[in-house]
């Protein structure tokens, strides 16, 4: 049930986030977290420029070729669920760590020669990236409570800086490694061991953490302690407000990973160079940066957040409706408009799970609600955009589909914007 601010009840739930612990030192913890998101959108958007080499080399349909971005995506919404079972039993650092490196392992599984390898990659991919997306919003609540809506933007533009230099390097990579598509894409193995080097040390801290705080709970019963379980938020699945907060983030992913999927696809389709296709998407991507910076700054500054959410709907409406009416001439101001909205509706999609809730643990459990949700809608976009195209010959259809879905982003987005928490 929503109540206002004024009302805030104390939240509890089952997810094991405590109170701030200044875990390893500051700087390391930002450059962990940081380096962390890079990796959580760069191995998808990786791929789009690759996907017309992919569907050659093993001979796929466009439907099986939106797949390719399609799994990841569904699983994340599977794997979300997973989340607070895991961080139960083994603690938010240790899950943090272990879904990185299974990430790694996807990203190279995804290359393997082999059609059942690329999709099992997909899978693996989008299970470590939702225990991810589910597990950091919490800790970044946690680790900084009084800045958590600027926290939440710094977080997602650094997310969509990965999503940048993946799909603008991809074909560089490609010539600069010589191993066609599958070394370009192999090599963001790499981004995701360097990410788990630098986190290990929130691991070894939270060991220590957990084990001075057994030996204190022998001596204060009833202490908090890191790992302490409480009850969960009651009837969660049963708010309107996590409702709309969960469809706002669901359409407006399923808009942004089907433009992931097929944005290039659809210009070049329309007669631009595939390579110049290939920037006009890695600019879009870099102009979310400046819209996910930014919105969760101004949403952290409101009460209310119906206005933001309104207007990154009317953005995502021009800029399809510029790519439907003219592709090619009205790229590059297609790519501004909609990187815009798109970072913006990320940013503030993360941002509403950190101001509709009162802690940490309530923003885990909203987290892992909207992302379960939010993803397997988001997971429609790309194979429905593809199949449609197959159908209808053309991208009029999938386009003219998504204008019609941009109003149900702002229906959404106007009941989570209220000034209500859980």
């Amino acid at each position: 049930m929503a109540v206002t601010r004024a009302q805030q009840p104390v939240v509890t739930t089952s997810f094991p986030l405590p109170v701030r612990s200044r875990l390893a030192h500051p700087a390391l913890l930002l450059t962990g977290i940081l380096l962390v998101a890079l990796n959580m959108r760069a191995c998808l958007a990786a791929v789009s420029p690759m996907v017309g080499e992919i569907q050659r080399s093993f001979g796929l349909s466009a439907t099986a070729s939106g797949l390719i971005t399609t799994v990841p995506v569904l699983f994340q919404g599977v794997g979300a669920p997973l989340t607070p079972r895991l961080t139960r039993r083994f603690g938010t650092e240790r899950v943090v760590l272990g879904a990185v490196l299974v990430l790694g392992a996807g990203v190279l599984l995804r290359v393997l020669p082999s059609v059942a390898a690329l999709y099992a990659g997909c899978v693996v991919i989008g299970v470590a990236i939702a225990v991810l997306n589910v597990s950091m919003p919490g800790l970044v609540k946690r680790e900084f409570p009084d800045r958590a809506a600027a926290m939440t933007g710094v977080y997602s533009t650094t997310m969509l800086v990965g999503a940048t230099m993946a799909a603008g390097l991809s074909v560089p990579l490609e010539h600069a490694l010589g191993g066609g598509w599958e070394a370009s894409l192999g090599a963001w193995s790499l981004l995701a061991l360097v990410a788990a080097v630098a986190w290990l040390p929130q691991v070894l801290r939270a060991r220590a953490a957990r084990d001075g705080a057994g030996a204190a709970a022998g001596a204060a019963a009833g202490a908090a302690a890191p790992g302490a379980q409480v009850r969960p938020i009651q009837g969660i699945w049963r708010s309107p407000l996590a409702w709309q907060i969960s469809l706002f983030m669901g359409i407006s992913s399923l808009l942004v990973y089907t433009l992931v999927a097929w944005m290039p696809t659809i210009l070049a389709d329309h007669g631009m160079d595939r390579g110049e296709a290939g920037l006009v998407f890695a600019f879009s991507n870099l102009v979310q940066v400046t819209g996910a910076f930014l919105v969760p700054l101004f949403a952290g500054r409101m009460t209310n957040q119906r206005a933001l959410a309104v207007s990154m709907a009317l953005l995502n409406a021009v800029g399809i409706a510029v790519l439907l009416i003219a592709p090619v001439p009205g790229a590059w101001v297609a790519a501004v408009i909609l990187g815009v909205a798109q970072g913006g509706s990320l940013g503030l999609g993360l941002a509403f799970i950190v101001l509709r809730t009162d802690s940490a643990a309530g923003a885990a459990q909203l987290g892992g609600m909207s992302q379960a949700v939010g993803y397997l809608v988001a997971a429609a976009g790309p194979v429905g955009a593809g199949a449609l195209r197959q159908a209808t010959g053309g991208w009029t259809t999938p386009l003219a589909l998504m204008l019609v879905l941009v109003s149900v982003v702002a229906v959404a987005g106007w009941g989570a914007g209220r000034d209500r928490t859980l």
